[in-house]
């Protein structure tokens, strides 16, 4: 490949919508809307105040299946379903319907999480009446926004990329100009684009809240690892406190934690097993596991959500973020070591291992009579 631009694919340049330099009109249309590349463009904002939000916020998608009030005090919804995708119009307007539509109290906090699919990202950037959106979210008194997640494909030219940060940046700074909190997302996919936000970030002292999403790309494991540490090099660079609010990566928060002043987990599992009947238990070992169970047909899964949110939380925080290591399954050949009538430890002695009649006790040992020695 000599440059990105070898990365434009298209069978047809005039549906596709990539910012790309092969289309000179379009791609100057895209740059003008964005004012440029240029991170450094994005208008300055206020600091703005935010309300204490606990360490595991539960996501709830809807209502459906469901027919009593949640009784959660911090509750986190997909900003997407406050809109309608198509028009832009509020789907709800008042803290009631808000209520209603996700059944949740009226008095709980609510964090709007703004990531999903592609197609509802790039409906939220087309929607024309902005003021509208803003007021509503406004009036609705939601206590935090995290941006849209705008992607970062791999297989696209450069300047795709390089669009999609600053729609983030741009999106971040016009919630906050309209007073209201939201969190700046930071997604990338190579050193370049992180050492930017490091200088957005560090440049910026009304930054003070940050989102990462580790569910899908950004999460595989051979790719996880990057992203922490990039993140923490942010975290530390900034000079001053940051928070950190994520989905997915649970195996990765306790390493965020030792950077962040402070790591919220927006938790999705809780929710989403639920409507797949799965039940949340401890097994003896203290791991959670989630079992399937049969509900009557039209059966309400109140009892079961609440269940669910709250034993998954005990275990995030029963392991401080971090699960517990995965146990290695015993060789088959291996003995359990019955546990000792006189207290002691299971842990036998060397020379006892070396017969299986010895540790049993089923044979009297005579020890004096035994030499130690390799296996031949």
């Amino acid at each position: 490949m000599f440059d990105c631009n070898d990365l434009c694919s298209c069978a047809d340049p005039a549906a596709c919508d990539t910012v790309c330099r092969t289309k000179p009109d379009q791609f100057f249309e895209r740059c003008l809307e964005i004012d440029g590349f240029d991170l450094a463009s994005t208008p300055r904002v206020a600091a703005l105040p935010v309300t204490d939000l606990p360490s595991v916020i539960p996501l709830i998608g809807h209502k459906y299946s469901r027919k009593s009030v949640l009784d959660e005090p911090v509750i986190a919804v997909p900003l997407y379903e406050l809109f309608h995708m198509g028009t832009g119009q509020p789907l709800v307007r008042t803290r009631a319907e808000l209520a209603e539509r996700f059944r949740i109290s009226e008095t709980a906090t609510v964090v709007a999480s703004g990531v999903d699919r592609d197609i509802k990202l790039e409906a939220w950037w087309a929607f024309a009446d902005r003021e509208l959106i803003l007021s509503t979210l406004r009036d609705l008194e939601v206590a935090l926004v995290t941006v849209p997640n705008f992607s970062l494909f791999l297989n696209v030219p450069r300047p795709d990329n390089l669009h999609s940060m600053k729609r983030i940046a741009l999106g971040w700074a016009e919630l906050m100009a309209a007073r209201i909190p939201a969190a700046l997302h930071l997604n990338a996919r190579t050193d370049q684009d992180y050492a930017r936000w490091m200088h957005f970030v560090r440049e910026r002292g009304e930054v003070e809240i940050v989102a990462f999403e580790f569910g899908t790309g950004a999460g595989a494991p051979n790719r996880i690892d990057w992203h922490v540490d990039r993140l923490c090099r942010i975290a530390d660079a900034a000079g001053r406190p940051l928070t950190l609010i994520v989905r997915g990566g649970t195996k990765v928060l306790q390493r965020l934690k030792r950077h962040f002043a402070q790591v919220i987990l927006i938790e999705t599992v809780a929710f989403a097993r639920t409507l797949k009947r799965r039940r949340a238990e401890f097994t003896e070992a203290g791991r959670l596991r989630w079992p399937r169970i049969s509900t009557p047909k039209g059966e309400p899964i109140d009892d079961l959500l609440t269940h669910n949110i709250a034993t998954k939380r005990t275990a995030l925080l029963l392991s401080d973020f971090a699960p517990p290591a995965r146990l290695e399954r015993p060789a088959r050949h291996a003995r359990r070591p019955a546990k000792h009538a006189d207290g002691q430890s299971g842990q036998g002695c060397f020379l006892a291992q070396l017969d299986a009649t010895l540790e049993a006790r089923a044979v009297p040992a005579d020890l004096k009579g035994v030499v130690i020695a390799a296996e031949s």
